[in-house]
Order: C-alpha cells, then structure tokens, then sequence
C-alpha cells in the first residue's frame, strides 16, 4: 500500500513537471486565422508609382500608410494644425501705355520674365453680356507679359532671350486692341531678314487702325528676324531658314529656341495669322496668298482678301504657317514683290487686302469697294533655263501665256547663241525671276494653271 501511494505521487510530480516545460512552447502556437489577424495588425509603410512619375520621384517620396493599419498609440494630446497658409495672389501685369503709334516714339524695352502663376490670356472683370446686336466690349489683351487696355495702342518688344548678355535685342511688337470685342488677327513680316515688302505692309495697315473704331485687336511684328535684316540676310545668324524651324524647340539650335519663343509668346495668341513674304533669290512674285485650300477653315478664310490670287500649297513641315495650322489658327502666307527692294505697286495691294480682310472679319467698317475674284490656282510648276548664260524676259509678271509661247531667252555672251525658254503650259506668270545671269537649271518662270475642282 505504501508503494502504490509513493508511486502515485511521483506520477503527479512528473506530470506538473512536464507541464510547466511545455507551457512557453504552446503559447508560441498560433492558430492561422490568428496569424492572419497579427499580420493585418501590423503597420506597413509603401510608396507608390503613379503613371506619370518617374523612378526618381518615387525615390524622394514620402512612405504612405495603408488604409487597414491600426492608429499609433497616444502619446499625449494632439497638436493643433497649423492655419493654412494663403495662397499667393498672382502678380499684377503693367499695363502698357496708350501710344498713337503715329508719332515718333523711342524703342520699347524687352518684355519681364514670363510669369506663368495664374496667367490667361485675357482678363475680364465682369462676365460676358448676353448676345445682343450691341457690340461688346473687348477685354484686356495680355500679351508679352503687359495688359493692352481696350480702345488703346502700343508698343511693345519681343526677345529670344538667347542673345550674348547686353547685346540683346528687342524686336518691336505693334499692338492695337480694339474698343469692341472681336478676333485678334497677328501680322508677321520679314522672317526672311531681305523680304521688306512686309514690313511697309504692316506698317501702314497698323498706323491706319483707330482702337475706337476696332472691333478684336491686332498684332503687327513687323521684322522677325532683326539679326538677317541688319545684315541683308535672308537667313539667321546660324545659317538656317528660321521658316523652317517652327513650332519650334526649346532646347534646338538658335532657329528652333527663336521659332519656339515667337510662336508660345506671340502666335498662340492669334486667332488669324498673315506670314507676309517676297520672292527670294533675285525673283519677284505677283501678289497672292499660299495656302492649303483642302482645308475647308483655311480655303474660307481666303475668301477675305481683295484682289489676291490664291495658289494652293499644302505647306511644308517647318513653316510657320504650317505650325499654326496645325495649332487651330487660320493662316495664309503672302507673297508680294520681290527681296531687298520697296515696291510701292505691290505694297498697295498687300495693304488693300489686309485691310479687305479685316471689314470681312467684322473689325473695321468703311465703305469698300470690292474687285473682280481672282483666280485659284490649284496647280502650279517652274519653268527652268537649260543653259547658263544672261536671262531677258518676253512676259511680265502676271502675263497670261498658253503652252509653247516663249517666256524669254537665255543668251551666251562668249558665243553670241540665244536659248529660248517657252512655256510648258497654259496659265499665268505668278513668279518670275528679274533678267540676271543665270546657271543652267535655275527656276525663271512660275506659271499657275486654273484647275476645275467639284463644286466650283
């Protein structure tokens, strides 16, 4: 009896013992819902990649908490949250001064470093009226970093910016903007620095506007390209056709960085464009206007330029007046006289047009008496010398001349052999080049032909 009872009690002695060893070993012993439960309990810190970040971003960003983390432990009462800041009230722009853009005045300044912060194009200090018969009042123009109040004009300058430190120049920006609300139609001459033709154009089409009696407003650069025009150069100093650089780039070479800040400062401001332009090369062009008459917007807008023949040209990749196509705005090359000389005949005809437009468009109202529709050329196509020699021309500028009829004659003046050009169709002489020496190959005669197109 004795040994059974000393046996039982070490039997309880050792089950108490082997309990007390297991018991950290079966608290460690989760089930697995409970494990799920202690993960999702846990905080986790992530960054994520939006569309459009990039890796360095990501890299600076600050970790985000996911919705489902429990809330830290209080440590003490919260802080109170600092009052927002307000933001900052975009910067006033001057307003630039009322000139009679008849009288002599001095060369304006560049224009202030743009200021992006809240900028629009115009500033309305009350909502538009309902649409009445009674014209509205325009708004301000901002343009160049200045506001150009209603019924006003002035001067102002558009800079590159990329000029050698104090020797940049301005280029000279005429603003008229109107009393009555209307289109802003942008006029820019002498891209090729020996086309001067444009620049009397617009002169004399921007000194002939009232800002009381305007309706829109209109922006003149006479000389685009100022460094070609002080040297007589059609080109930049870069050696590049800046008519062929646009819209531009802001890290190109020097035509792509001009071509970019003219079009993002000046043209996007535009609502219709006229790239005025001559002949180059030593030839002279009839007054006409280029434009891609397949777009129905361009091809109507044609239809407000008095006395102008139109020759239909898609554009290249490059020109002006294809960037700005390309961008919404209605826009026509014109083509008047030739480079490097002051045509009075050919400067008249650009000035009626313009001003023809503008009555079209609704700007101006004067009694105008329109001429005869010319002509659309849907084709057209140079004749070229074959041989070398002195060109004297039979035909004058806007002649119409049948298929064979001789244009002119190349002669040799070693040989005395004279080398007829004749016409390879029927149509007229839009472009022509001066009587000069010539090289075998050189384009001499621009004919247009008429082409019957549906629904005309």
């Amino acid at each position: 009896m004795l040994f059974l009872k000393l046996q039982t009690l070490t039997n309880t002695i050792a089950t108490a013992c082997l309990l007390m060893l297991a018991g950290p070993a079966m608290a460690q012993t989760d089930t697995p819902a409970e494990k799920a439960k202690d993960t999702t309990a846990q905080e986790v810190l992530l960054a994520e990649l939006a569309e459009d970040e990039s890796v360095e971003v990501v890299e600076r960003s600050e970790p985000r908490r996911q919705a489902n983390t429990l809330p830290a432990p209080e440590t003490g009462p919260a802080p109170e949250k600092e009052a927002e800041k307000p933001k900052p009230t975009p910067k006033p722009k001057k307003v630039a001064p009322n000139i009679d853009l008849k009288e002599v005045a001095p060369v304006p300044v560049p224009e202030p470093p743009k200021d992006t912060a809240g900028e629009e194009q115009e500033v309305s200090e009350a909502d538009p009226e309902p649409d009445t018969e009674e014209p509205q009042p325009a708004n301000n123009l901002v343009l160049l970093g200045s506001e150009v109040l209603p019924g006003t004009s002035t001067r102002l300058a558009w800079s590159p910016g990329i000029q050698i430190a104090g020797l940049a120049q301005p280029t000279p920006v005429l603003v008229v903007n109107g009393v009555n609300a209307g289109p802003n139609l942008c006029l820019t001459g002498t891209i090729h620095g020996d086309e001067l033709n444009g620049i009397e154009i617009i002169r004399q089409t921007m000194y002939d506007l009232d800002p009381e009696k305007l309706s829109g407003s209109v922006v003149g650069i006479p000389i685009v390209n100022l460094p070609g025009f002080q040297q007589g150069s059609r080109y930049l100093p870069d050696r590049r056709d800046l008519n062929r650089h646009f819209p531009g780039s802001e890290t190109g070479s020097l035509a792509d960085r001009i071509a970019y800040s003219l079009f993002e400062n000046v043209i996007r401001h535009c609502d219709m464009l006229v790239d005025i332009h001559t002949g180059s090369l030593k030839r002279t062009n009839l007054p006409q206007l280029r434009a891609d008459m397949n777009n129905p917007t361009v091809a109507e807008f044609t239809r407000g330029f008095d006395r102008m023949a139109v020759v239909h040209s898609s554009g290249s990749s490059g020109m002006l007046r294809t960037a700005a196509v390309n961008a919404g705005i209605r826009t026509v090359t014109m083509e008047a006289g030739e480079s490097h000389r002051i045509q009075e005949h050919q400067i008249d005809a650009g000035v009626n047009s313009l001003t023809s437009l503008m009555e079209k468009q609704g700007m101006i109202s004067r009694m105008f008496v329109w001429g005869d529709p010319q002509p659309v050329y849907y084709n057209s196509a140079w004749v070229r010398a074959n041989q070398g020699g002195i060109l004297f021309s039979e035909v004058k500028l806007g002649a119409k001349v049948s298929e064979g009829q001789v244009l002119g004659y190349i002669a040799d003046p070693i040989t005395n052999a004279q080398h007829p050009i004749h016409s390879s169709s029927d149509g007229r002489i839009i472009g022509m080049a001066v009587d000069q020496v010539v090289m075998a190959g050189f384009a001499a005669y621009h004919i247009g032909t008429e082409a019957k197109v549906p629904g005309e």
